[in-house]
Parts: structure tokens; sequence; C-alpha cells
């Protein structure tokens, strides 16, 4: 028996898809813009995780560059089928629905197969059936004409694995449990006995989300929801419940009779949630031809009894990330905002450091920038890194940042005030800039300075160090704009390094010495 702790994977790890090959489990998860893209877990016992990659590592894969933190790719799904790994999602900024596949979850991952116009809509997942033959299965506007917002309805059609087009006629399958539901959307079809069952989420990825699922002795007529739809939701217990958002879930089993399900869901503080939607896990049983979700309890639990033996990791997913730079590759935790390569950084300049490159765009744009951050995890966490910078002028600035959005999001950051180093704490709050501190840094010559952010309970203090100790720069910095709630999107914050030239060339660059970002609850 082994206890799986909720969330299984804690932080910004939305729209989970799971799937089973063998003994072992694979979890991916929604990136949007963030790259590289698609984080890629996995697991022998369900409860302890590790991450082998990253899906989308390459340009040709992740064409986001210039969108919106919350565009890009949105809810992937993985998939198993003789000797054969296939991931499926929407890139909504770039062509649409694709599938990338692999003998090897741990990649290479092929170039991206775009199904094009014929596959209209988002959340596409695939489906095998016991003949061999692939379905397509998604969710797209109402064709006879959006009646409101969310007016969607789920759809499948046959994929043809050889071409890896659309073949033969799409058919509408299902629009909801709830008489004019909106969005019915994160689609999955499973064959268990005699029925194809088809679960999904509906009522919006908030508030209302839901879990509701359908079935259909044949996969091409109008699918019968199940009577208790939905079959699983937390809005009934009203947003100050410690878990709420929860929804869009995805089935697997053990091979031995025992059935789980993944979903998202968010953990608010002070009513406001940080860290986006997050991956939770719960117990299936089937009564009467149904799923019950977390039977004889309802909601989801802090942890999961799994009869399974224990396997652990010598990397596992933990609510703490030190990062060093000893090794030739980036670690595979740190991703960027709209792009992640070479152009921005090096490993090999100076033995042990991450090197930034100052790119002209900004954090405050839409753009790809020069950043590498990881997932907040815990809404009391410390953050700090130590870094060797010279601005040598007022455009450039290098430092740390806790990210929610290109309009929305906190900037500790070393820059020049006449000719005098200065280290500044800016807010950003729905695009407006304003200034919470600034402190005087001595001398000009490189120095190891180290910035910390400590945070707790959507409250902030910034710290600088330099060769006098430590000073706080700031305190009393309230996090409610950078939350979900106030900013808006899709996306949780991410806390990360940065350097820029703010509309300048520039060859100057940024050494990091380390990055930590560790829970302290």
């Amino acid at each position: 028996m082994v206890t799986a702790n909720n969330p299984i994977l804690s932080g910004f790890y939305p729209d989970p898809s799971i799937c089973r090959a063998g003994d072992d489990y694979y979890i991916v998860n929604s990136s949007f813009v963030y790259a590289p893209g698609v984080p890629i877990f996995h697991s022998r016992d369900l409860a302890h995780w590790e991450q082998i990659g990253n899906i989308l590592n390459r340009k040709e894969q992740l064409p986001v560059e210039g969108s919106e933190i919350s565009r890009g790719i949105f809810a992937p799904t993985i998939r198993y089928h003789e000797g054969l790994f296939y991931m499926i999602t929407t890139n909504v900024s770039y062509g649409g629905n694709f599938i990338v596949t692999a003998k090897n979850p741990e990649g290479p991952w092929s170039d991206p197969y775009y199904l094009g116009e014929e596959a209209a809509g988002i959340d596409p997942s695939l489906f095998f059936d016991e003949d061999g033959k692939c379905y397509y299965c998604g969710t797209r506007p109402n064709p006879e004409g959006v009646r409101y917002n969310g007016d969607w309805e789920i759809w499948v059609q046959e994929l043809d694995l050889n071409t890896m087009k659309l073949t033969g006629e799409s058919m509408a399958i299902w629009k909801g449990a709830v008489k004019d539901c909106i969005w019915p959307e994160g689609p999955h079809i499973y064959k268990i006995g005699e029925y194809y069952y088809l679960m999904h989420a509906e009522g919006g990825t908030g508030p209302e989300h839901s879990i509701s699922v359908a079935r259909s002795r044949k996969l091409f007529q109008w699918f019968e929801g199940c009577p208790r739809n939905p079959i699983f939701t937390h809005r009934n217990l009203g947003m100050d419940y410690p878990v709420i958002y929860a929804g869009h879930g995805d089935l697997v089993d053990d091979g031995h009779g025992n059935w789980y399900v993944v979903m998202l869901a968010s953990r608010p503080c002070r009513k406001h949630s940080s860290m986006g939607r997050e991956t939770f896990l719960a117990k299936v049983i089937w009564e009467n031809g149904w799923p019950v979700i977390a039977p004889g309890v309802g909601h989801l639990e802090e942890q999961v009894e799994i009869p399974m033996e224990e396997y652990r990791f010598a990397q596992e997913v933990t609510k703490c990330d030190q990062i060093h730079f000893w090794d030739k590759e980036l670690e595979q935790r740190l991703i960027g905002i709209g792009g992640c390569d070479e152009t921005i950084y090096s490993l090999k300049e100076k033995e042990g450091m991450l090197r930034l490159y100052p790119r002209k765009e900004s954090i405050a744009e839409a753009a790809y920038c020069s950043y590498l951050g990881l997932r907040q995890k815990s809404y009391r966490f410390e953050a700090e890194t130590g870094v060797f910078f010279v601005p040598e002028n007022e455009k450039e600035t290098a430092g740390l940042v806790l990210y929610q959005n290109h309009e929305n999001h906190l900037r500790m950051e070393i820059a020049k005030k006449q000719e005098q180093k200065v280290f500044r704490v800016v807010t950003c709050i729905k695009g407006t800039e304003t200034k919470a501190a600034e402190v005087l840094l001595p001398g000009e010559t490189e120095q190891l300075l180290k910035i910390r952010l400590q945070c707790h309970d959507q409250t902030a203090k910034v710290w600088i160090a330099s060769e006098n100790g430590w000073e706080c720069a700031a305190e009393e910095i309230s996090l409610l704009p950078y939350t979900t709630e106030e900013a808006g999107g899709f996306v949780g914050c991410t806390i990360g390094m940065y350097a820029s030239s703010n509309g300048m060339e520039s060859k100057n660059h940024a050494d990091f010495a380390w990055f930590t970002c560790s829970s302290r609850n």
C-alpha cells in the first residue's frame, strides 16, 4: 500500500491527461506559451512522480512566440498504442490541432502532424478501438450557429494513422449533461465492457467546473448521460472550500481492476489562486455501469491510499526546487516565455553559471524575453538567486520576477541610475508600473548580489544582499494582483531569472550562480 498526497503535481499543472503502458504511468499537462511545452511525468505507483522531459522542446514543435501567456498549448492528451506514444493537443496560437509521436516517452518526439481545418475546435483526444482503428474526439462550436458563449459540442471522426489525417464523416455525440451547458470540453473516450464511455468537463474551468459522463453501445450515435451527472464537482462546496474549480478528468486503470481519475483543481489562499490549476488524483469504482469518483467521500481528499508497492525516484517532483548550473543541458524544470533556446542563455561561458543575454524585449510585453523560471508550488515559499550583473546603461536590468502575465508581475531587478547601480522592486498591475522600492548598491565592479523573495499567504518581502550584507528592500507587498481571479487567464505564477535591455540592442550579460524556490510549510 502506498499513499498519494494531493495534489500529486503541485503548482501550475492544469488539464492533466494520463495513460498506462504496462506498469508505467505517464501524465502530461497544458503549458500554454511556456517553453519547452507539455511537461511529461512518470510514475509506477501513482503517488511518486518524476519529470522525464518536455514533449515540445524544439522551435518547430512550438511556434508560440509573441503570444499572450494564456494562448499557445491547450489540453494535451497522451495515449499508448502498440509500442508508440501519441500526444495530441491544440496550439491556439498557430496551426490548431496536431499530433506528435515517440517510441520512448522521454523522447525524441516527432515534428507535429497538423490535422488542418477539418479538426475544428480544441481539446482533442485519441481513442483506439478494439479493432485497431483510431478515432479523434474533440469539442467544437455549434455548427448550426453559436447561440451563447460556450455553445459547443463533442464530436468524433476516424483518424487514419498512416496519413495522420481525419477520414470519413464526423458526428456530434454529446453536448453536455446540463441543459444549455457551457463549454463541454476535455473529452476522452474509453471502451469498457460493452459500452463506449465519454468523460468530459463542463461549466467552464472556474467555480462551476465539473465532470460528466455519458455512454453508448455504438461509437457513432448520440450518447446517453449518467443519471447522476455531473458525477463530480466542488461547485456545491462554495468558494471557501480549500480546493475549488475541480474538473477536467481522465481515467486510468491499473490492469488489476482498480480505477483512478486525474483532474485539475485549484487551492486558493485568501480566496485567490496564484498557483493556477493543479493535478489531483481520486479513486473510481463502478456501480450499475457508471463510474463513481471518490466513493463514500464525494470530494478530493488530501491523501489517497493506493494498493500498489511504493516506487521511489532519485529526482522526484517535490515542492522544493534547487537549481544549479554545472550540467551541459538546461534543467528541464526551467521554462521560458514564448521560447527557450541558446539565443537567451548559455551554460558554457562561465563554468557553473547560467548566463542570460538581455533581449530588447521586456517581460512587460507579450514577447519572447530572456526569462527562465519555475512554477510556484506553495503560498509560503522562499525564492533566491545569486547574480553577477553590471548594467552598462539605464535600460539594462536583471534579477528575479514573480510572473503571472506581461501586465501583472513583480520585478526585483538590478539597474543603473545616474551612474549608480541600484536595486529596484517594481509592481506591474494591469499594465501600470509602480516603483515600490529602490536601494543604492555599492561599487561599479562585478560582484555577487543575492536576491531573495519571501512569500507568506499572498504577502511578500524582498531582500537584497551585497558586500554590505542583507537589506530588506520592500515588505508587505500584496500578491493578490498576481492571481487568476485578478489577472485573468489560465496559468499560475512562475518565479524566474530575468534580463532585458528594454528596447535597445545589448551585448551585455547576467550570470546566475544558483536559483532555488523552496516551500516553507
